[in-house]
């Protein structure tokens, strides 16, 4: 293995950064004929790879660039890795394929070395940028800006040169666009600064990028794209995640495809927000799921989004100290697909689907009293099947 010198030669923590991680593992599936057919804020939450239209071949394609982030795979050894899934053995040279939008039957360059290194850089690079964005709103509190560095191109964007040691607050909306990778095979990334840092170099006023339009011949859309950055890039995957998980909830989620919404909805369930919640060190509330439509006229609400708060946390922690916080991952699917028992007027308990009598996880949601705001009232797993059978008995079945 070759040595770095800015590097020792131990790590305490050899896997990827779980944000990173987490970021390509909650994605949904998207399938698509162009990568012009899939939006910045659809790439923050979905998988997709052009010309691919089976969501079994794109489950594997994800396994395989999961499976590189988490093992820190070479390119070298990702591409030996992917030849060898035989779920992917046909899914390679050109073959004819029609394209969903014009009917017309082409052909199209299915896997080559060149499109693997586009999937390997493309997806690994956004998710470490998405994962160090979740990083960077954490810890703003100690290192509230940031500065933009170069990558080790040989040969750099003027566009993106013009940035370099550029040095702005966390907050600035300039990195609502700019937040590295800024387009195909940028190698651009950005350090954390802290106050005193700042102070002493000075902080920069935010440059002023004009945009310039850009016509989707796909979608036939016209874009304004910031000038120096590649169309499809121009919008900050880490923040896109968080907004889908939290400020897109209340005004697209629900339309939005189920595989979109459960990604989002794990997001927000895995986030550190909900972590620390959890391990009752922060106080507030924070959403973990979505009340299905049809349920809620049983709690006589209009409100969709159940949250989890300090007093819910401290219950658990007290009567369930082994869950993990993974755990918490299940409940948009519990609440989406589970059995619903009526328990009062204000709760409904949720008993999940199982096989070969496997004990059920359960969870319980309440509406507070004003009809306004949905609480997870508590979350387990059933201890026997005696336990399920009396816990079927407390009220009426809303949902088979």
């Amino acid at each position: 293995m070759t040595e770095h010198p800015d590097r020792p030669g131990y790590s305490f923590n050899p896997g990827p950064p779980p944000e990173a991680s987490r970021f390509l593992r909650n994605k949904g599936l998207r399938r698509s004929f162009s990568w012009r057919d899939v939006e910045p804020e659809e790439h923050a939450v979905a998988f997709a790879v052009a010309k691919v239209a089976e969501l079994d071949l794109l489950e594997a394609m994800r396994g395989e660039v999961q499976r590189a982030l988490d093992e820190g795979l070479t390119f070298e050894s990702f591409q030996k890795s992917w030849r060898a899934n035989p779920r992917l053995a046909g899914w390679w040279g050109r073959k004819a394929v029609e394209d969903p939008l014009t009917g017309e039957v082409v052909e199209a360059q299915l896997g080559s070395p060149r499109r693997l290194r586009t999937i390997y850089d493309t997806n690994l690079r956004s998710a470490r940028a998405a994962g160090q964005w979740e990083r960077i709103e954490r810890t703003q509190a100690a290192f509230p800006f940031l500065e933009y560095r170069l990558g080790p191109s040989e040969q750099h964007r003027p566009h993106h040169e013009d940035k370099a040691g550029l040095i702005l607050p966390v907050g600035d909306p300039f990195w609502d666009e700019w937040m590295p990778p800024n387009g195909w095979g940028c190698k651009c990334w950005v350090r954390q600064v802290t106050k005193a840092e700042a102070g002493r170099r000075g902080v920069s006023d935010a440059p002023e990028v004009p945009d310039r339009k850009w016509y989707n011949e796909r979608t036939g859309d016209t874009a304004l794209v910031p000038q120096g950055i590649d169309p499809g890039w121009q919008r900050n995957p880490g923040k896109l995640r968080r907004q889908a998980a939290e400020g897109l909830l209340r005004d697209r989620l629900e339309a939005a495809p189920e595989a979109v919404r459960l990604a989002a909805l794990k997001d927000i369930a895995g986030s550190w927000q909900v972590t620390r919640i959890l391990e009752g060190s922060s106080p507030g509330v924070a959403p973990v799921a979505i009340m299905p439509p049809e349920l809620r006229p049983a709690l006589e609400t209009t409100e969709f989004l159940v949250q989890v708060s300090g007093e819910t946390a401290d219950k658990q922690l007290r009567k369930h100290p082994d869950l993990l916080k993974d755990d918490y991952l299940r409940l948009a699917e519990l609440l989406g697909a589970g059995e619903v028992i009526r328990q009062g007027d204000r709760h409904l308990g949720f008993l999940e689907k199982t096989e070969d009598n496997a004990l059920p996880w359960i969870a319980v949601v309440k509406v507070t009293q004003d009809l306004n705001q949905l609480f997870l009232v508590s979350f387990y797993r059933a201890a026997s099947r005696r336990f399920v059978e009396r816990f079927r008995k407390r009220g009426d079945v809303v949902r088979k």
